[in-house]
């Protein structure tokens, strides 16, 4: 069976290099097309249309949400003092004393070390990574994100389509059961015209025997089913059908579930027998079933 994706998905990879640490998240649920909705830092030319192109190549469809989150790796970059802020600091801290012996308080001399641990003393700068080298490292790990993403789905889909498989067969089934009831809903119905065609003419109705036999006749198309059973039979072979074909199938699927039911609805309209609408109710329920599960096909 061919290798149907979901469009259920969740994958997250970690990279650190270039002074810098990352973490690429993609989460995908179902929709009717691909919706791509990206979270990206800022001034990485380029990556943004990369992220599209890959993720478009793979992907069909789907609301499918991709996030970058970025942050300086904390042990690059050498600290080196900034002598402004040094100044700043030192000139305040004269201020400060000054204003102390003003008033006949005496402070405690500050260290180099506590003065080169006030905020802006010392700076850390990383280091000035080559843009197009992030931009390659950064698109490397989107590529194993997807990959993991592509490979989640795909265990989905895998999962799906033994389900949906299960139901068509089940449909199927009900199909062939109604047709088996054909013959004795054939023998009820021929029972019951019988019956009522007696008391009329019991009654001493005049009425033409053509008549009759045209009302006999409309009642017999009226109810006649075979072909919304030859249709149900016609859309299992199609649906059996979408599960092996390679493209997305999913909107397909939908539409025959839309026709499944029209047929399912039909028959129990004209069942005018109990045992048959029992199998129509049967076909409506697992019809809704699969329904459900198309949804989530890619």
């Amino acid at each position: 069976m061919t290798m149907r994706q979901s469009m259920t998905g969740f994958a997250s990879v970690q990279g650190e290099g270039l002074g810098q640490r990352w973490t690429w998240e993609l989460r995908g649920v179902n929709g009717k097309g691909l919706d791509l909705r990206l979270r990206l830092p800022d001034g990485i030319d380029g990556l943004e249309a990369a992220v599209r192109k890959a993720t478009s190549d793979r992907l069909q469809r789907g609301n499918i949400q991709v996030s970058l989150r970025m942050q300086t790796a904390e042990d690059e970059g050498a600290a080196r003092l900034d002598p402004v802020q040094m100044v700043a600091v030192l000139d305040a801290l004269a201020e400060i004393e000054a204003a102390a012996m003003a008033r006949g308080l005496s402070l405690a001399p500050s260290t180099a070390s506590q003065i080169a641990g006030l905020r802006g003393v010392l700076r850390s700068d990383p280091p000035q990574a080559d843009p197009d080298a992030l931009s390659a490292a950064l698109m490397a790990d989107y590529i194993a994100a997807l990959d993991a993403f592509v490979a989640m789905r795909t265990r989905e889909g895998a999962a799906l389509s033994v389900i949906l498989s299960g139901q068509i067969d089940e449909i199927a089934g009900l199909t062939d059961a109604a047709e088996a009831e054909l013959a004795a809903r054939r023998d009820d119905q021929q029972a019951r015209l019988t019956a009522q065609l007696s008391r009329v003419l019991d009654q001493g109705s005049d009425m033409d025997e053509g008549r009759i036999a045209q009302e006999l006749a409309l009642i017999a198309v009226k109810s006649d089913v075979t072909e919304e059973i030859d249709r149900l039979r016609a859309h299992v072979d199609a649906a059996r059908a979408l599960l092996t074909d390679r493209g997305a199938v999913g909107r397909k699927l939908d539409f025959l579930m839309q026709e499944f039911n029209r047929e399912a609805n039909t028959l129990c309209s004209k069942a005018g027998f109990a045992s048959l609408t029992q199998i129509g109710l049967s076909l409506k329920t697992v019809i809704d079933q699969m329904r459900e599960q198309v949804q989530n096909v890619e």
